[in-house]
């Protein structure tokens, strides 16, 4: 197919520019107002370097589109030639829609989202004072495109649509990712329009592999960065981008407060979990660095030094514990911590199990024969604290397949107010699949057993099994006859002020408004140049040349 001259859409900079979303006391575009001149100049100083493309994409993401607006601007000013990219409702479904803001029906009856058209005008709005060319999905979709991608995602069997792969890009595996976060689900076994809106995301996940492949055909780049790296449509971008050779940034909003994590080549989900342990096995170590980390551990059981939590206001008194769950801290206890059902279903190698239902109901099932132990499973908080309520109860799946749950097995749900950090204290191994809370648990001197891809894995200092048999091998041994030792508990510290430290990179301009809301706090451009706010240097310095996503805190 012949395609016309591409539409690149540059907004033109100008004092008069409306409709400017402002964040914190001061909106980006007025500081570029102010310093027209200043970063005119920029924008044609760079015009020669290092091509990044922005893949933003979902132009209603506020943290994406504030993160990635200023990125645009330093990595201009770094001399580099930034494009932007934004969907302009092209495609049929993505990341942004969920079961709480749009019915499946809705979205089944419509070409496009019902939010589509405010995503399209907060994109444009956000990234148009910037000045620098945007690409949208429009330009690089024709009807010959349109009307593979239906019929491809139309006569699929039902069943190879989470392994489908389309010239190399494995779209029905974030196509499955993005319709289970749709529905707040670990499957789509009882959603009555569940293939429908799977069946839909693949056909989103098709068109953003051809936009991709049309738009690297004509436009040639050095890298790319963009927000999670997974779901539709981030995840197959960054595929295609990696099938053509080109460098892939991937961001999160981390933890503690006004920090970011950012990975190479792949979302952090996996690529933390691969991480070579030498970025922290030999940083030096001392009793401040052990002091620091061990008082930030503390207040992550409050959230006061963090802008993502869970937690609301638990209560660690053990005495009230055991009175709540009905339970005796002198019988041996094992303790089981969960994650949410949905989040983040990926394909990892390390699995030794189907899924983590699957491990769960095998656990309970292998307990049943242990009455010489007690199992606390403590469901996670964010099932129903999270920014996605979960809609897939980990209580309702055990008891559906369990009805008669064994009498030494106490499942905690996520309402409760019971601490995970002092129940878990009390138990002499803690049983994870992927969660992050077992970097603090092994903190803590308590052996940790890893049956999922939870970062800890291969770091040293946790108990690993792939297997089932090999899982079931470690049960036996319980209770374990010693915790961590000396060596353990330090490489688990030096990796927990590594992770929540040193990737964990902080950008201080970036203020939290209220939860889950971030703002800006910047008064001049210069701000934004190399040697202002070291974090911001480590990542234009990650993006350009390829340098480790590692902060060194003061």
């Amino acid at each position: 197919m012949i395609y016309a001259i591409k539409r690149i859409f540059t907004t033109v900079l100008a004092s008069e520019a409306i409709n400017r979303i402002q964040w914190g006391k001061r909106s980006l575009a007025s500081v570029l107002d102010d310093e027209f001149k200043a970063w005119e100049d920029a924008k044609r100083d760079a015009r020669n370097g290092k091509r990044v493309l922005v893949a933003t994409s979902m132009g209603c993401y506020e943290h994406g589109t504030l993160l990635e607006s200023v990125l645009a601007v330093a990595l201009t000013l770094r001399g580099a030639c930034v494009t932007l990219l934004l969907c302009d409702q092209r495609l049929p479904c993505c990341q942004m829609i969920k079961i709480h803001n749009v019915e499946p029906e809705d979205l089944l009856a419509q070409e496009h989202t019902p939010r589509c058209k405010r995503c399209v005008e907060q994109g444009r709005d956000a990234f148009g004072c910037l000045g620098l060319p945007i690409v949208g999905f429009k330009d690089w979709i024709g009807k010959v495109e349109d009307e593979e991608a239906h019929r491809l995602s139309e006569s699929l069997p039902a069943e190879e649509i989470p392994d489908y792969v389309y010239r190399g890009v494995a779209v029905g595996e974030h196509a499955m990712a993005g319709a289970l976060r749709f529905y707040a689900r670990g499957d789509l076994e009882s959603e009555p329009l569940g293939e429908k809106i799977l069946r839909r995301y693949l056909k989103s996940s098709i068109l953003t592999a051809m936009a991709m492949g049309n738009l690297l055909a004509e436009m040639r780049f050095d890298a790319a960065v963009f927000n999670h790296g997974i779901y539709v449509p981030q995840g197959v971008i960054g595929e295609v981008l990696r099938r053509e050779g080109i460098h892939v940034v991937n961001w999160n909003p981390s933890y503690r407060k006004q920090t970011f994590i950012f990975s190479h080549h792949d979302s952090y989900h996996r690529t933390m979990i691969t991480e070579p342990v030498s970025l922290w096995e030999t940083m030096p170590w001392d009793s401040r660095k052990e002091r620091a980390i061990l008082d930030y551990l503390k207040s992550r059981r409050y959230g006061t030094q963090d802008w993502i939590w869970f937690h609301e206001k638990p209560y660690e008194d053990h005495d009230r514990i055991q009175q709540e769950l009905r339970i005796d801290f002198n019988e041996p206890c094992i303790g089981l911590l969960t994650s949410v059902m949905w989040d983040a279903k990926l394909h990892y190698r390390s699995n030794a199990f189907r899924d983590m239902l699957d491990w769960m109901i095998q656990t309970i099932e292998y307990f049943r024969n242990r009455p010489d132990l007690r199992l606390l499973v403590r469901v996670h908080p964010a099932e129903i604290h999270g920014l996605i309520p979960s809609r897939q109860k980990m209580l309702d799946a055990i008891l559906g397949r369990i009805p008669d749950l064994p009498q030494n097995i106490t499942l905690v749900p996520p309402e409760s107010r019971v601490s995970t950090y002092a129940l878990m204290q009390k138990c002499n191994a803690v049983i994870i699949y992927n969660t992050k809370t077992g970097i603090e648990i092994a903190c803590m001197g308590i052996p940790v057993i890893v049956a999922g891809e939870a970062w800890i894995r291969g770091k040293g200092f946790s108990i690993d099994v792939s297997s089932p048999e090999e899982y079931f091998r470690v049960l036996d041994r319980l209770p374990l006859a010693y915790g961590l030792t000396s060596e353990q508990l330090m490489r688990a510290r030096k990796y927990a002020y590594h992770f929540f430290f040193r990737r964990m990179i902080e950008l201080p301009f970036l203020v939290s408004l209220r939860k889950h809301k971030i703002g800006l706090r910047l008064k001049r451009l210069k701000q934004l140049g190399e040697g202002v706010y070291p974090g911001l240097d480590v990542i234009c310095n990650g993006i350009l040349d390829g340098s480790p996503f590692v902060a060194e805190k003061d």
